[in-house]
């Protein structure tokens, strides 16, 4: 089995939950670790800078951790230095985390528009200048980034990326094998990982995308030499995947193929887990939703069924709903496939004049730090 070594902690197995808006938040963890037995690492939501150094208060109940999470792991996104080096010492003195990633593999629009995510590494001398500050102001705490290839096949960044990310002191990297401009599309080009590898061989790559089960991971490490692997997508609707992972790398047991009442038995926690985290149940499982399609991708359901699964607003009403389906489903076939976002876009959105110049640190636009939405 690979060994990961992230600064101080050791991630046996070699398995790391993606950052995901709306997705990683604390309820979602806290499945993920239960079925993995602890094992693995699990990071946060991508948490806004500027919105931490303020103590925005979405933020602030973004960053907290169950006391059963060790390490605690906190992504964060900013194209400000200055901003990035406060955010991260705030983080280190207080106490508020036990790693410290730094996003710059966010597609969005309304992240590229301020120069962040995947357009950031662009910037040669803006990046350098970012990683300096965040390991500067980390004390004992690791700093590890994870980004794209770059923005399209004509401004490919990673390499370059990487080696100034060992030069500034990182301590791991993880590359999605995609450019900024093919967003969530296509097939994840895991030679890029590869070559990665072999470029910063001083620091563990992580690989990333496209792993939709536990032998997409194992044959991921095989075919790249990469140290570990990142999670995103591919756990949506499937927090047992982390148990599989476990299974896959250890060489022990076998794959979760839950019944559907099996699932549904996970679908009610995770509402449940989301409803005490915000305060609300009602709240909680509005905010559980977006997950109905995930969790029963393949099995038999009828549309109607499905709709009114997917506008419950009751705990109770979930349960009714679950109770009519037929429960007895076993784990459909092909149900392992894609999730999530799988459209590419044909233009990424850059501040003016980004391209311009790969090492000018100018066309950061005036409110790239100023977003207090906590990620």
């Amino acid at each position: 089995m690979t060994k990961l070594q992230i600064g101080p902690h050791a991630v046996q197995p070699p398995v790391v939950l993606a950052p995901m808006a709306g997705i990683t938040n604390a309820p979602f963890r806290t499945l993920c670790r239960e079925f993995s037995g602890g094992k693995g690492l699990f990071v946060s939501e991508m948490i806004t800078t500027r919105a931490l150094v303020e103590r925005n208060e979405k933020t602030m109940q973004l960053i907290h951790f169950d006391e059963t999470e060790k390490p605690r792991s906190i992504q964060l996104y900013g194209v400000d230095p200055d901003t990035v080096g406060k955010a991260v010492r705030m983080i280190a003195e207080e106490g508020l985390a036990d790693h410290i990633d730094l996003n710059f593999g966010c597609p969005v629009p309304k992240v590229t528009r301020k120069g962040g995510g995947s357009a950031l590494p662009y910037k040669r001398h803006l990046l350098r200048s970012i990683l300096r500050e965040a390991v500067t102001n980390a004390g004992d705490l690791p700093v590890t980034m994870k980004m794209r290839k770059g923005i399209d096949d004509d401004h490919i960044t990673f390499l370059d990326a990487g080696r100034i990310a060992v030069q500034e002191g990182v301590t791991a990297i993880a590359l999605h094998g995609r450019t900024a401009a093919q967003h969530y599309g296509g097939t994840a080009d895991w030679d890029a990982i590869a070559r990665l590898k072999e470029a910063v061989p001083e620091i563990p790559v992580l690989g990333n995308g496209d792993i939709w089960s536990a032998d997409d991971a194992l044959r991921m490490v095989r075919e790249t030499g990469c140290d570990g692997v990142v999670v995103g997508r591919g756990c949506l609707g499937r927090p047992w995947l982390f148990g599989d992972l476990v299974a896959a790398f250890e060489g022990t047991g076998t794959y979760a193929k839950p019944t559907l009442k099996e699932v549904a038995a996970v679908m009610l926690r995770h509402a449940t887990l989301l409803g005490e985290w915000i305060g609300d149940e009602a709240r909680g499982v509005i905010d559980f939703r977006k997950h109905v399609a995930w969790y029963t991708k393949g099995f038999s359901i009828g549309s109607e069924l499905r709709k009114k699964l997917a506008i419950a607003s009751s705990l109770d009403e979930l349960d009714a709903l679950m109770s009519e389906l037929d429960l007895d489903q076993p784990w459909p076939a092909g149900a392992d496939g894609p999730r999530g976002r799988t459209s590419g876009r044909n233009r990424v959105v850059l501040p003016d004049g980004w391209l311009d110049d790969p090492y000018d640190r100018t066309g950061v636009t005036a409110d790239a730090e100023l977003d207090t939405s906590g990620g």
